[in-house]
């Protein structure tokens, strides 16, 4: 076999559940070496500390990651009150305690007041680049630097008393939402401080824990059992509508060309991204835009060349 079939023996997306202290990046390696590509990527950073779903993008579906803007995510985790790290999870070096505890209906109101769209502040401790570095790296050699605060969206937040200091969350949010800030936040509120002492993400866009596999359950398997593993590409993208184009369109859009919607028979609003099938066979993301004749399917980006 060639390098290059290697290479094309799988293209989609894998749902990894990560384990437990290993970075995003490490997961990326020991697939690449599964899958035997340098073609692996990640849609979302998991902490080391973290577990659960990891949608991982292998051969060609890599080129989707610039696209996934709109994936929700849905993470279990447990808050400890009375506690504050630099790292805002328990990993971290301790800043402050508190004894003074709150009511269970205090920390459950204060919790809830979070539902919505709130402001965060991305933690030091986090993979965004300011000025070309990880924000991380720069926290590792003890720098702080501003950060501008970000619009999230918590969707709902189911909280269950464990014992005076441990609560367990059940979060659904938008992407981009840091948990670990989000404990800070509430403890904050409540005044005692808090930290997130454990998480685990069981959602992140459509896919689930259900679907996923473990590092080591990959490692048991062949090259074409893992390949058969793997979902299709379009699957990352199931949310957006889809336009079925015929062979001239299709060879249109392989061009670059963009394609009127009054011709194609559809209507979607402008910036609207569309799953654009030829024959059965997702080949391209599309996004809506204005053009001068009208409105137009404009491909951003060919799965299938």
């Amino acid at each position: 076999m060639g390098r290059k079939d290697k290479i094309d023996i799988a293209t989609g997306v894998i749902v990894i559940n990560k384990h437990e202290g290993v970075t995003s990046h490490r997961i990326v390696q020991i697939l690449r070496r599964l899958y035997d590509t340098p073609r692996i990527g990640h849609t979302g950073t998991l902490d080391p500390m973290a577990t659960g779903v990891l949608p991982i993008l292998v051969g060609r579906a890599v080129k989707a990651s610039d696209f996934l803007v709109a994936e929700d995510k849905e993470y279990v985790c447990e808050m400890t009150l009375g506690l504050t790290t630099d790292t805002d999870d328990i990993t971290g070096e301790v800043l402050t305690t508190s004894e003074n505890i709150p009511a269970e209906s205090e920390v459950v109101q204060a919790a809830l007041s979070f539902i919505g769209d709130i402001e965060q502040i991305p933690p030091m401790y986090s993979a965004i680049k300011v000025g070309g570095r990880k924000l991380v790296d720069l926290a590792r050699e003890g720098i702080t630097v501003e950060r501008k605060s970000r619009s999230v969206t918590i969707k709902a937040i189911d909280i269950e008393k464990i014992n005076d200091r441990v609560y367990k969350m059940r979060i659904e949010c938008s992407k981009g939402t840091y948990i670990r800030t989000l404990c800070h936040d509430i403890g904050e509120k409540l005044g005692c401080g808090a930290v997130m002492s454990a998480l685990e993400r069981t959602k992140s866009g459509s896919f689930t824990l259900l679907q996923s596999h473990t590092v080591e359950e990959l490692e048991a398997l062949s090259i074409e059992e893992r390949a058969a593993l793997v979902k299709p590409t379009e699957e990352l993208f199931s949310d957006c509508p889809a336009v079925t184009v015929n062979d001239f369109y299709a060879k249109l859009i392989r061009g670059g060309t963009e394609l009127y919607q009054k011709k194609l028979g559809c209507e979607y609003e402008i910036g609207t991204y569309v799953r654009i099938r030829h024959n059965g066979v997702f080949i391209a993301l599309g996004q809506v835009a204005e053009f001068e004749s009208g409105s137009a399917v404009r491909p951003v980006k060919l799965f299938v060349l």
